[in-house]
């Protein structure tokens, strides 16, 4: 009878001999010998990824293969870990072209942000779906599903499974040239080469990638006829050369009127995925995911209590864990129930009532500004550090503001300028009591009602 080791390096070779080249390096080929013992094989993967993946796509195949080799009884058991044996030794690297190395070199700024990953992606019933389709496409992009189109609410994590397959492709397809962007820059992107003639050089830039991922492309609807045709020629262009697209929107195409039936066809000729609303499970653990990053420790009944009270927004479960660690570690007090209550205690309420305009108004005069001036371009330093809080607040508080929305709503900034404000005061409050009592004063206010 065979050893179990040999018994387990003839089942990886048989098991890919069986799958696609695609599925076998991007997933199985982690598989590394954990045990064998009663006819379990127990086998050892290094993420969470791979983990979710072998588990919901190809787990009958491991199964059945290994019973084809010791019997109808044996099974196959996974769990994350260091694999102690990988039976296969690595090939080397083979020497990469220049222009792929060009092309790696490209793809490492192509904007994505670096903590958004699957492995940091926490799945619900909500978003099961959308995150396995999410990860089918960037195990093999270009062929499963596309385009991609993920829809559903503001602060959902459409943007994250958006950075996530941009970073899988980077590291399982380092040859492919990634681009993220957003609709807004997208359109900036088009307008200028309108002004500056060079329509052609646009083309070639786009239309150059092999996974292009587009975010919040409801914002294209209202940009004219001339720029859903750019989108349309683009989208077709890749399309037709088997390159990959996958757009985010806070709606399904279907649902969009003022979308050209030819844009809204070709969106819907791949697969749609929506994104819902967490359950209770799902927001605990992304509650317990974002103090496990944050390194704090948040009793279970503080999670419980933040789950309970937030329940549409993971923007704002994980907005909850920055403003708790931040009070516990300026006031050095530990985070319990009663001191969770007294810092957050306007977690969940409703804010449909409450606009940008709002925000502006109220943090214009608690600081001395006018609200054209908070809105406006002067950079001395007091109205600077006014008007990020207030781009800060508007993208907690309201549903439905995304970072291009925020720009155009703060004088057309560019979104990028949205982005720093918000992680430049994400950062203060950390580490400085004042800004974290002026926040925490004005969020009071606003979710108050006071304005």
């Amino acid at each position: 009878m065979l050893d179990e080791r040999a018994v387990y390096q003839e089942w990886r070779q048989a098991v890919q001999n069986k799958v696609a080249a695609a599925a076998w390096n991007a997933t199985l080929s982690s598989m590394g010998f954990v045990g064998f013992s009663g006819n379990v094989l127990l086998i050892g993967v290094p993420s969470q990824v791979q983990f979710q993946q072998i588990k919901n796509r190809h787990l009958p195949v491991l199964q059945g293969t290994l019973r084809e080799l010791v019997g109808d009884d044996a099974d196959v058991h996974v769990e994350i870990t260091a694999p102690s044996d990988t039976a296969i030794t690595p090939q080397a690297t083979p020497d990469i072209p220049q222009k792929v190395e060009r092309q790696i070199s490209e793809s490492r700024s192509a904007g994505l942000d670096p903590r958004m990953t699957f492995e940091s992606f926490v799945t619900g019933q909500s978003n099961r779906l959308a995150q396995a389709a999410s990860i089918s496409t960037a195990e093999t992009p270009g062929r499963n599903y596309n385009p991609l189109f993920i829809f559903g609410r503001s602060g959902l994590g459409k943007t994250h499974l958006l950075h996530a397959i941009g970073h899988f492709v980077q590291q399982h397809w380092p040859e492919k040239k990634v681009q993220y962007v957003t609709t807004e820059t997208f359109l900036n992107d088009f307008i200028r080469a309108v002004r500056e003639q060079s329509q052609l050089s646009l083309h070639d830039r786009y239309r150059s990638v092999d996974v292009l991922l587009i975010d919040d492309i409801q914002f294209a609807l209202n940009r004219g006829d001339g720029f859903q045709e750019h989108i349309f020629n683009t989208f077709n262009a890749l399309l037709s050369s088997g390159k990959q697209i996958v757009c985010t929107s806070d709606q399904s195409p279907r649902e969009m009127a003022a979308m050209q039936e030819r844009l809204r066809s070709r969106l819907l000729q791949g697969l749609l995925v929506e994104v819902g609303q967490p359950d209770l499970e799902t927001r605990i653990a992304i509650l317990q995911t974002k103090a496990e990053s944050e390194r704090v420790v948040i009793p279970a009944d503080v999670v419980e209590y933040i789950a309970q009270r937030v329940r549409d927004s993971i923007r704002e479960l994980e907005g909850s864990v920055t403003m708790l660690r931040a009070h516990s570690q300026l006031l050095e007090h530990e985070i319990t129930l009663e001191f969770a209550k007294k810092h957050l205690g306007s977690l969940g309420r409703e804010q449909a009532a409450l606009r940008t305009e709002n925000v502006v108004d109220v943090v214009g005069e608690y600081f001395g500004f006018t609200a054209t001036e908070i809105r406006g371009h002067k950079r001395q330093r007091p109205l600077a550090h006014a008007r990020h809080i207030a781009m800060f607040l508007v993208r907690e508080l309201i549903a439905n503001k995304s970072y291009p929305v925020i720009a155009r709503e703060f004088g057309n900034r560019n979104h990028t300028s949205i982005i720093s404000a918000v992680d430049k005061i994400q950062d203060e409050i950390a580490v400085n009591p004042q800004v974290l009592e002026e926040v925490s004063e004005l969020r009071k206010k606003l979710t108050d009602g006071n304005f």
